[in-house]
């Protein structure tokens, strides 16, 4: 009989604290698995691990910091 008063308590404690704790926690950005093309070598490599910079309002997608490097010496 008493785990019924525990049981009671600890279901209310989740039902309370949980929204206030997803409240407080960063929203996750979905992780896209698309596959981008890098200009220098034409290495597709997956967009989230990619190293990217911006030209003329564009992102260009790099596979490592050797290809960023050179293709900042082309330009």
């Amino acid at each position: 009989m008493r785990i019924i008063p525990f049981l009671f308590l600890a279901v209310v404690v989740v039902t309370l604290v949980l929204p206030m704790l997803r409240r407080w926690m960063p929203a996750r950005r979905p992780v896209s698995d698309e596959l981008v093309k890098g200009p220098v070598c034409q290495t597709y490599v997956v967009r989230c691990r990619a190293l990217s910079r911006w030209r003329d309002g564009e992102p260009i997608y790099f596979c490592s910091a050797e290809c960023l490097r050179r293709y900042a010496a082309l330009t």
